[in-house]
């Protein structure tokens, strides 16, 4: 469904001028929209419900998003509450839309409260929303029996209260803590500081090893050029079947194109071998492991 591009103005403006509908008047809009996808009662029924979704962005401000961005998501919570909605279960819309339009709101806010993902998991979800109320209410309750609670406590109650891990809850409090910080900001204060991303390895492999593996590159490609030259046409062929392609070719397969049995091209292969070996040990003993 397509998103509808409105300003918090305009959604407020509505919100105060909307309709109140009744119960068998808002079935009858949803009836329509869902069974002959009446755009009239659409906007009837989201217009009259627009206040439902300010009133729950609201409440979500403390997250720090605009209340503009918080309003467009709620609407879209509102809209695919009415693209869902069916009014013969006798639910009231409002009590349905409520759902939708606090999992827009949610998704929302964890999207982008970091630029790290900080949950993915109902668990996660959970901690995001529920940990520092459910802290507050645990320590509270500790206070009235006169006890207080070390972190390591706190956060034992807190899992067991929200039905989650204890090493979901550390987790969570830590990238609660935490917040996000350019790695071109400067280390020091002044302005000539080094950027934090100087700091960060390089995996790129180094000139001098990038020259030396050229130059071991060409060795190797000479010495082994002139190992196979001293092997006779038939012998070359096999060998680069064998071992020189990403997909080696079977004995059977160079037996049928040399037109010998699938021993006898054995029995050249291991002779090529022998030969390679006794060519590599003199010139370039380092290629010996590449020859089975």
């Amino acid at each position: 469904m397509e998103r509808a591009r409105y300003t918090d103005l305009d959604l407020s403006r509505q919100a105060r001028k909307a309709e109140l509908l009744d119960h068998p008047t808002e079935a009858a809009l949803a009836r329509a929209w869902r069974e002959s996808r009446d755009a009239a009662a659409l906007n009837r029924l989201i217009t009259a419900h627009l206040r439902l979704a300010i009133a729950a962005a609201a409440r979500f401000r403390r997250y720090g998003a605009p209340m503009n961005d918080l309003v467009q998501e709620a609407s879209v919570g509102l809209m695919k509450a009415a693209e869902k909605f069916d009014p013969d279960q006798g639910v009231r819309f409002s009590t349905y839309a409520n759902f939708w339009i606090k999992a827009s709101l949610q998704d929302f806010v964890m999207r982008n409260w970091s630029m790290v993902r900080t949950g993915s998991t109902a668990g996660q979800k959970t901690l995001f929303f529920n940990l520092r109320r459910t802290q507050a209410k645990l320590e509270r309750e500790a206070r009235d029996r006169g006890e207080v609670l070390d972190a390591a406590t706190l956060r034992t109650m807190v899992a067991a209260d929200l039905g989650v891990t204890l090493a979901e809850v550390t987790m969570m409090e830590a990238r609660l803590q935490g917040s996000d910080a350019s790695l071109n900001a400067p280390q020091a204060s002044d302005a000539e500081g080094r950027e934090w991303i100087e700091l960060i390895p390089d995996d790129a492999p180094q000139p001098e090893a990038i020259v030396a593996a050229a130059h071991d590159g060409r060795r190797i490609r000479d010495g082994l050029g002139r190992a196979l030259a001293d092997l006779s046409p038939r012998e070359r062929r096999i060998v680069a079947a064998r071992q020189l392609v990403d997909r080696p070719l079977t004995l059977e397969t160079l037996g049928s194109e040399l037109g010998v049995s699938k021993e006898r091209v054995r029995q050249i292969e291991f002779g090529a071998y022998a030969k390679l070996r006794a060519a590599l040990t003199a010139d370039a003993p380092e290629l010996l492991a590449l020859i089975s």
